[in-house]
Parts: C-alpha cells; structure tokens; sequence
C-alpha cells in the first residue's frame, strides 16, 4: 500500500512538474508550485520524515506561497506570451530526473535495519536520547540539544531571508 501511494505521489509530481515548465500565467504557477511543494510534503511524511515533511508544508506550501502572491499582487506584472515554446525545459528536466534516479541505483533498499545510517549513530541517539537530554521525543532533542547550534543557525537564515523579502516587498510597494 505505502509503495503504491508512493507511486500515485511521484506522477502527480511528474505532471506538476510538467505543468510548471509548460505553464505561461503566473499566478497559476504559484498555485502549482504550492500544490508541488504540498505534495513533496505529503510524500516525506508518508516516508516518515515528518519533521522535514512538516518543514517543507510550512516553508514550501505556506510561506512561499504567501510570499510570491504577496510579491504578485505588488508588481503589477503582467504575463509574457512566448511565441517559441522550444522542448529544452523538458529534456533537460528529464535528464537531471535520469541522473538522479541514476544516482539512486547504489543505495541501500529503503527502510532495512542493517544500513549504515541505521547502525551506527542512529542507535546511539535512541540509547542517550532520554537520559542526556530528558526530553521524550527524539527528534526533537536531536534537533534543539546534540545539533542546537545548527538549528539555530537554520532559523536565523530563514528568519534574516523572510526580514529581507518584507523590506524589498514594503520598499517596492512605496515607490
């Protein structure tokens, strides 16, 4: 079952893809790359990657959205009519989709045990996670206590980078 949703996720990404490469209004384009950024979300969660699942539907579906409508509405734009609708877009899309699925070939089969991600210090935060940090989700203490510095830093880039898009977006609407 998880790998048949798996599946019907992939397509539905492949033709959004398709889409956002073939599509000339810009206010569906947006609404596409939410509608990507959403399904991607659904797509880690269902990998059991829920804390970049969750990540991804805030920053990718909801903030960018806001953001890029927000800028939309600003600008005034207005949507160009290209006459030359040329296949570069796809092929070069398919062929970097190829190389990364190429890429995939020498990994590990999804979810086993004995993979080297999985037994070396995967195992020692489920060991020390409680006790070191007495906090009950190990997730979350990996996150704010063995790599707090990191997130930190994280959070102060997409904070600095959404201060940033507010000021151009206020100096804009001004002139």
């Amino acid at each position: 079952m998880e790998f048949f949703l798996n599946f019907i996720i992939l397509i539905f990404l492949s033709f959004i893809t398709i889409a956002i490469i073939k599509i000339n209004n810009l206010f569906s384009l947006i609404i596409l790359t939410g509608t990507y950024s959403f399904l991607m979300a659904s797509l880690l969660i269902v990998m059991d990657a829920v804390d970049v699942g969750m990540t991804e539907a805030a920053v990718g579906a909801g903030v960018s959205t806001v953001l890029l409508l927000s800028a939309l509405y600003l600008t005034e734009s207005k949507d160009s009519n290209r006459s030359n609708q040329n296949a570069m877009p796809i092929v070069l899309c398919l062929l970097v989709g190829g190389l990364l699925v190429y890429g995939t070939l020498g990994l590990p089969q999804y979810g086993l045990s004995d993979t080297p991600v999985n037994s070396y210090v995967g195992a020692l935060y489920l060991e020390r996670s409680i006790p070191e940090t007495t906090i009950p989700n190990v997730v979350t203490s990996v996150l704010a206590s063995y790599r707090g510095y990191d997130t930190l830093g994280e959070v102060t880039v997409i904070f600095t980078a959404g201060i940033g898009v507010l000021m151009l977006l206020k100096k804009f609407k001004q002139d």
